[in-house]
């Protein structure tokens, strides 16, 4: 008797559900792309029971005539794709054809569609993947479909299913997400008691943000203006002759200040060719982008959108399509970090008191939330944050990018400045316009909406009238220090406390990757050589790293199998410090875990230097020195944060002194 047999269809397409359909927020996925590609410009999403009881999604779309209403629902139906080349190149947010018969499978599914030139519609009604009826209907153009008793025939997956409010957060959370890709088309999420979101169409990203998260969180935002290279720095000399056409990549969004910081990368949203994705290399680029800045342990809020040719990315990666590859990784992961860097480096943004209380304040309350219940929008509000989260995002590792193996490797990268490397056109170059400015005549007109924020709110502390700019750090006076630690300083601006530690740390790091550069990194001998035993993993990162570790000062010499002699470390480092320092470098590599270019490695021996050499914290300065540190800070490219992502100076504005003491 045979082993091996065809599985029937029943079966197989609830084995093809068990991939696309994990929760209630997997069907709206699905029929949302669906309504998109089928020129939607206003999709109505309803929901009871966070889904788990019905899903309804209403679209004004081009509809379908009767013979598709019933072709849709055969497995690998599809009107997107026609040969195995189509694959290479797909502009739908759909393409697969599993979605109707997979969802119809697992629940109560009606379709109702008419396609604009037929006189009546169709309406189909599935149940447990089985067709009940088809009949013809009075309907207005587009289509709806509605999905009842989700996984009504599969009790064993429905417990898995979370609480409704839970559900409920990962459909807003994903109308949320394409809302925002899609600025120019209506969203509207209801339950039967609230609406949640509804936003009309507006011609601006920025409109769109300001409409979705509140004026708070929309101030705390930076904006990535467009940024746009060619791939020509990545094409080889042959594809430049077959190829009369350059390719480009852009890279725009909006990310968040370095004193609003995220606990998890719930904050982070990817969309290439606006299509919702979950991407390591481009979290690990928006990591790079940070480093130096944020802390390791905490991450930013970012919206970022990426434009590219449709082949060079591959979106046939994923059964639920939440994956993608680059054709040239490296080249987007540099192209997106220095995007990023570069809007981050043109503000240089410096905390308040305020907005520093206001963020500590909510890493330490962060929680799940509560869906609000407020009707309509007040733009001078803290945003009521429910949880919004990518669906099924797991928690996963800042690694090199797709198809790294987790082992250590050094990479080459041009050390060439950003502006050098890929050409910044001035204006904005997509249909968004994601780079116009949007100001206050723009926000007076934006249309009501519901104060419906995802991960960008920020706590329940006003935002600063006026945000602190690095320049004004330039004509600081010091008072003296509190505690030997922290400098007090004044100017026109306010009252500002200086961290003597890392403001140190941040002058001592500039200046260490400014002579590594320019290769005269000094460094002094030790009085007696210090040995230093390996572990395995250490050793193999030395013999990797040994020669970058001779250019940034030290000289290092194996001694046995298993050990080194420190014979010099760099200039500024104290003997004790030496062996120390070594160890946190080779510790630190190991804790990345992935491959590391020569740009991050030097950042990340320059950092470790930079805070061993530094004044340390309860060390008196008189006023020269306090005099020097604060003059070499505002020299500095980055003086809001140390090189390990701390805070450098708060500033307590004058219009904050004037308002505790309520004179304002």
């Amino acid at each position: 008797m045979s082993r091996i047999r065809i599985l029937p269809e029943a079966v197989a397409n609830r084995i093809a559900a068990g991939e696309v359909v994990e929760r209630p927020a997997s069907v709206v996925k699905e029929l949302l792309e669906n309504a998109l590609d089928a020129g939607a410009k206003t999709i109505r999403v309803e929901v009871e029971a966070g889904g788990k009881r019905m899903i309804r999604v209403i679209d004004d779309g081009h509809g379908m005539a009767h013979d598709d209403a019933l072709l849709a629902f055969e497995r690998h139906a599809t009107s997107k794709l026609r040969s195995a080349d189509d694959l290479l190149s797909i502009p739908t947010l759909g393409f697969r054809g599993e979605a109707l018969p997979t969802i119809a499978a697992v629940s109560r599914l009606l379709l109702e569609s008419r396609a604009e030139e037929d006189a009546e519609g169709t309406r189909v009604e599935f149940a447990g993947g089985k067709l009940v009826s088809v009949k013809p209907a009075g309907l207005p153009a587009g289509t709806t479909v509605s999905v009842a008793d989700l996984f009504y025939c599969v009790p064993a997956r429905r417990k898995f299913l979370k609480s409704d409010t839970t559900e409920l957060g990962h459909i807003a959370s994903l109308v949320t997400h394409y809302a925002l890709a899609n600025p120019g088309k209506q969203f509207v999420l209801t339950t039967p008691t609230q609406q949640i979101v509804d936003c009309s169409p507006v011609e601006r990203l920025a409109e769109r943000v300001y409409q979705l998260f509140g004026k708070q969180s929309f101030d705390e935002l930076i904006e990535i203006p467009v940024a746009s290279a060619a791939f020509r720095a990545a094409i080889t000399e042959p594809e430049l002759e077959q190829s009369e056409e350059k390719a480009r990549l852009s890279v725009y969004g909006f990310t968040s200040r370095p004193e609003v910081q995220r606990p998890n990368r719930n904050g982070i949203y990817i969309f290439v060719n606006r299509r919702l994705v979950r991407d390591r290399l481009i979290l690990h680029a928006i990591h790079e982008a940070y480093r130096n800045i944020l802390p390791s342990n905490v991450f930013p809020a970012t919206l970022l959108f990426l434009e590219m040719p449709y082949d060079e990315v591959d979106v046939n990666v994923h059964p639920a399509k939440i994956e993608v590859r680059f054709r040239r990784s490296q080249f987007v992961h540099d192209f997106t970090r220095d995007s990023i860097r570069q809007a981050l480096m043109a503000v240089r943004p410096i905390a308040s008191f305020a907005a520093a209380a206001a963020a500590s304040g909510q890493n330490a309350n962060t929680s799940a939330g509560q869906l609000s219940n407020a009707p309509s929008m007040d733009p001078t509000a803290p945003s009521i944050v429910p949880r919004a989260v990518i669906p099924a995002m797991e928690e996963i590792g800042l690694g090199s990018g797709v198809g790294s193996d987790g082992g250590f490797d050094l990479t080459s990268a041009p050390m060439q400045p950003v502006e050098q490397r890929f050409a910044f056109p001035a204006g904005p170059e997509t249909s968004l316009e994601p780079g116009a400015a949007f100001g206050a005549s723009n926000l007076a007109s934006t249309a009501a909406a519901p104060n419906w924020a995802g991960n960008f709110a920020a706590g329940n502390g006003s935002a600063p009238a006026t945000l602190p700019h690095p320049d004004q750090i330039a004509d600081l006076k010091p008072l003296g220090q509190v505690s030997s630690s922290f400098i007090v300083a004044v100017n026109g601006e306010g009252l500002w406390l200086v961290d003597q530690h890392v403001a140190h740390e941040r002058v001592l790091f500039e200046q260490h990757l400014e002579a590594r550069r320019a290769g005269r990194v000094e460094s002094q001998r030790m009085l007696m050589p210090m040995i230093l035993e390996l572990s395995p993993r250490q050793l193999v990162i030395y013999e990797k790293i040994a020669e970058e570790l001779s250019a940034n000062g030290f000289e290092v010499e194996p001694m046995g199998p298993r050990s080194v002699a420190i014979q010099a470390a760099p200039a500024g480092i104290t003997g004790s410090d030496a062996e120390k320092l070594l160890t946190e470098i080779l510790d630190g590599i190991e804790r990345e875990n992935a491959a590391i270019s020569i740009e991050t490695l030097q950042a990340k021996i320059a950092a470790s230097t930079a805070c061993h050499a530094a004044i340390k914290v309860n060390m008196p300065l008189d006023q020269t020195k306090m005099e020097w540190l604060l003059s070499a800070l505002a020299k500095t490219d980055c003086p809001m944060s140390c090189p390990h992502g701390r805070p450098v100076v708060l500033r307590y504005s004058v219009k904050e002194i004037e308002k505790a003491f309520h004179r304002i």
